[in-house]
Formats: C-alpha cells, structure tokens, sequence
C-alpha cells in the first residue's frame, strides 16, 4: 500500500482574464522510505502540486482530485485537520531558508515551537530535542547557535536548520522545494548526503523537487517529469537517465553541461522537445595563444580588497578585525579569451570583478587596461574606458530599473557615453542590439516585469553589449535560470563572442558551466588563487586538494556515476 497517492490532482486559479490552470490531471504514487524526484522549469507546476497537498494554496485556488495519504485524503481538508497532520507526519523544507526563518526570533526558540506547538513538550523537553536535532543535521557549536538569529548563519547552515524542522516530528513524509537551488556545489553535496542519512534513520518518503537533474540522479528512486503543469514521463530514475521516452525529458538531459563529457553546444528545450532541427553552434571555446606575440587586455597584478570589520559589542579602542576578501590575485585576459573564475560563495570572485570594473576601490594592486592603470585615472578618463568594459549582473530582474521600460533601460548606457546621438539613432541602436541578443524589437515599451527570468537576462546582455565593449564581465549570469534557459543565455554569449571578438570573465560556481564556457580557469577560496590552468588541463588534472573537493562534489545527471562516487573534503 502507497504511503501517498496523488490521482488527477489539478490546481486552477481564477484571474481577471479566466480560469488558468497550474496543475492539470497529475497522477503519482509515494512509498514508506522512497524518494521521488518532480523536475521540470519554473512554472511547470511543481511546488503548486505540493502546495495543494499542504494545504497552502493561494485564496483563489480551485483544488480537484484526490490525493490520499495513509487513505486519508489531504485537498481541501479543514485547516484543523490539516493542522494535525503538517510538521508531525508530513514536513516541509521551503525553497528559501533566509525568507522562511522568522528572522525576529532565535533559532533555537524557532525549533522549540515546532515541538510545544505539534508535540506538547514542555521547554526543557523542547530544548533538549532541538539541540540533538542541530547536532543531527551537523551544525557545528549547536548549543551555541540556538541563541543566534538567522541572519547569523551562512546560507548552507540555513538551510540545514531548515532540514532540522522539518524532522523534529519524524514525519512519514518529507516534501523539499528546491532545497540546494542557492547553494554551492560542496555545501549542496553535504546537504544531500545529509538527506540521505537522515532518511535511512528515519525510514522518510521524500518528494525532491528540483530543476537539477544531477541532484536526482545522486537520490532518487523514481521520477516524475513535468511540463506546463501536466506529467510528461513518469519511472525509475535509470529509466528516466538512460531510457528517456518523451522529447521533453531527452532535451532536459541534453540542456545540462556535464563535467563528464565535451559538449560543443547546449540543446534548448524548445529545440528537442518539438523535434525541430537545431542549427549546430560552433563552440566559442579555442585555444589561445599567450605567448610574447598576443597582449594581454587586460592584466590584474595583485590585486587586494580588505574590509575593516568593526565586532558587535567591541570596545571603542578595540582594533578592527580586517577582511581579507580578495588577497592578492593575479591574471591576464586576453583578446577573444574567456577567463572562468570559481570558487565557493565568499571566495571573493564577486569582489574581484567589482575592483576590475572600479565599483569597490582596491586596497592594493593594479588593473592594467590595454596599457593604462586604471587606479591612476580621473573620473572622467575612467568613464571612457568604462564603455569598454561592461558588466552583466547576478539578479536578472534586480539590476534591471522596474519604472523604466526596456528600451530607455538598453538606451541608458548610450545616454551617458554618446550624448550626442539623437533619439532617432538610439532608437535603432536598441532595436538592433535587441534582435541580437534574441528579443523582439517591438518589446521596448514593456517593463521588466513583463519578461520572464531568462528573457531579463538578455536584456542585460544587450544593455552591456550596446556600447560595443572589448571585455564583459558575468557575474553568476546564469545561476538563477533553468537549464534549458540557461543553455540558450551561455549559447548566445558564445555566438556573440565569435561574432564581435569579445573577451569574457565568466564567474560561476557551477563547475559543469564554467567548464563549457571557459578557455582558462582561475580557481579562488577565501580571497586568494588555488589554481589557474586552461580548462582542459585544469578539469583533467586538478592539481590543488580543492580544486579536486570541488570538482567531486559537483552532480552529474547520470544515476551510476552519482550514487558511486566518492566526495573529496578539503581542509586548510
């Protein structure tokens, strides 16, 4: 007997312009101590479908179907009810954990209300279970952290309390929305490893819910595919890997950059899952000279940005504590070359890029630009170089204005820097560079909020592009995007690198990506350079114990390789 058995859910909404449907005639089953992995893009009814089990739709839902769990059916149930069945038999770990802690309240006061409120526990009984839970999860110094706020932790050390939860009950059944989407690739591995464990002592269904199918690989049992709120394919996990029947699944797997393989170009899922041909796109990726003949751009010569940190409750002559976050990197890019920066958040490749570009002042160092140090500049001088050096963002809709429209947003650089140009001639400037990068010249007049996530981040490429630029740097450019958007955004900056010649920094922490991308790769952690080689040597042959703890942790969607292989751990 199915520990949950979900049959012809569907999850409407009303809205002003109709009925629109999110979920329509899904089916599925759980068993005690099985893990099910939901993929599919964003928008393709994933969390709605667990939403409705929670009971935690929006007002204007319309619940239908069936949805049994221990034959007690779960859609539209009185709150009540449903009350005595959340966090005690099923939990659920939300995408966000810095949005779904109570960011007023101490964490351990958080832990302990799950268990008076659900189980009845006195405070004593409660802080007891709380701390072993905290230690379960590896958190280390847990006694210490019950009396901190969220903000206190680290994103990972979030989402473990997050995972602590959710289990203080034991459910029978644990739903993950997205649970690693923002996390690096080692903390993601051990977060998963984690889950693992957990669910072994425990004996817990889990739904993993995930557009990163090198995560299901590692965990799942079976597989449920979705598309536009309906099931496409449904089955084991090695029938869904190696066996995929519809198109849609073979594009997701073929969208994916993988570490295990050379892939000169990206399927999108428009591409495979229509069964359309697809023009083949020549890689972007070809070696460079760096020999005395070929001149650097743009040369970085030991660059450092320290930040004095002033401790809470310090003494007014205490002397403060001094952040080292980019110690002394070094590095040169050259014409046509990209450069992949990655390391783990905090390493300082953020940091980095906004020194080069002149957005934080260096506390040391120079940045060389085709033969001028750009620290000696005035802020006129640097403006011009600035056209020649662009920047696109991590947050596709947050560096993008919300209260202007798209083609005064594209214009805005040509404003600046050519002034003297009339409307007219901005005008076709945008449309032109518009069409470029993908996007219908007749979108100028919408707002940004009108253009999906994918679609945004084009809009940033061509904002960096219409100034006609020698070197771009990518700051996570695709870190929040699907992997079929994700594919089209890394193969457009491919093109347009061969058409135009540009010179890319491409800073990542997605591994697969960089490797894509990249001609050479510079390897960061804390502030300072483990590592830089071509791309090829450095993925063949990692020399720095963490370049080699990065690349084992990073997932690859293939059920075999990710079950059996081994996660290296790196210590200072």
């Amino acid at each position: 007997m199915s520990l949950l058995d979900v049959n012809d859910l569907q999850v409407k909404f009303t809205t002003p312009e109709g009925i629109v449907t999110a979920v329509n005639k899904l089916s599925y089953k759980v068993n005690q101590g099985e893990t099910l992995g939901i993929v599919g893009e964003s928008g393709s009814g994933k969390s709605q479908s667990v939403f409705a089990l929670m009971g935690l739709q929006a007002p204007n839902a319309i619940i239908q179907g069936s949805a049994r769990f221990e034959q007690q059916e779960l859609l539209n149930l009185p709150e009540q009810q449903l009350n005595q069945i959340r966090a005690k038999q099923i939990s659920m770990i939300f995408q966000d954990p810095m949005t779904s802690l109570n960011p007023y309240m101490k964490v351990g006061e958080q832990l302990m209300e799950v268990l008076r409120l659900h189980k009845g526990l006195s405070k004593q009984q409660a802080y007891a279970e709380s701390l072993a839970m905290l230690d379960a999860v590896k958190i280390p110094k847990a006694q210490q952290r019950m009396t901190m706020y969220p903000h206190e932790f680290s994103g990972g050390m979030c989402q473990r309390v997050m995972i602590a939860m959710a289990l203080l009950c034991k459910p029978k059944l644990l739903i993950a929305d997205e649970p690693s989407t923002a996390l690096d690739v080692t903390v993601q591995a051990q977060i998963m490893q984690l889950l693992k464990e957990l669910q072994k002592e425990f004996n817990t269904a889990v739904i993993m819910i995930t557009h990163d199918l090198g995560v299901v690989a590692g965990i799942c049992d079976n597989v449920l595919v979705m598309h536009n709120g309906e099931k496409q394919e449904y089955g084991s996990a090695e029938n869904i890997f190696y066996r995929p029947q519809h198109p849609y699944t073979k594009s997701l797997l073929q969208a994916i950059p993988r570490l295990d393989k050379n892939q000169h170009t990206l399927s999108t899922v428009s591409d495979a899952a229509t069964n359309t041909e697809q023009e083949p796109v020549v890689s972007a990726k070809k070696e460079k000279s760096t020999s005395d003949t070929q001149q650097a751009i743009l040369d970085v010569q030991d660059i450092k940005v320290h930040f004095a940190i002033t401790q809470k409750n310090a003494w007014p002559w205490s002397k403060p504590e001094i952040l080292k976050a980019v110690d002394g990197i070094s590095f040169q890019v050259y014409p046509g070359e990209t450069l992949g920066i990655v390391g783990e958040s905090g390493s300082g490749k953020s940091t980095l890029a906004r020194a080069i570009i002149g957005l934080v002042k260096p506390t040391a160092g120079k940045v060389i630009w085709q033969g001028k140090d750009l620290s000696q500049l005035d802020k006129q001088a640097w403006q011009h170089e600035r056209s020649n050096i662009q920047m696109i963002f991590q947050d596709p809709l947050g560096s993008l204005n919300p209260r202007m429209t798209v083609g005064d947003i594209v214009a805005e650089p040509l404003k600046t820097h050519f002034p003297e140009l009339s409307k007219t001639e901005r005008k076709q400037q945008v449309q032109a560079i518009m069409t470029k990068v993908g996007l219908s010249p007749n979108l100028i007049n919408r707002y940004p909020h009108e253009f999906s996530g994918g679609q945004c981040q084009r809009i940033g490429i061509a904002r960096a592009l219409i100034l006609k630029p020698k070197l771009i740097i990518c700051d996570e450019p695709v870190s929040a995007l699907d992997v079929s958007i994700q594919a089209q955004v890394i193969n457009l900056l491919q093109e347009l690198q061969q058409e135009l010649g540009l010179s890319l920094i491409f800073i990542a922490h997605d591994l697969a990506v960089v490797k894509h991308i990249s001609d050479r790769v510079l390897v960061m952690y804390k502030g300072n350079k483990m590592e830089m080689e071509s791309a090829d040597t450095l993925y063949d042959n990692p020399q720095h114990p963490y370049t080699q703890a990065l690349l084992s942790a990073v997932p690859i969607p293939d059920p075999q390789i990710e079950r059996n292989k081994t996660v290296q751990e790196y210590s200072e």
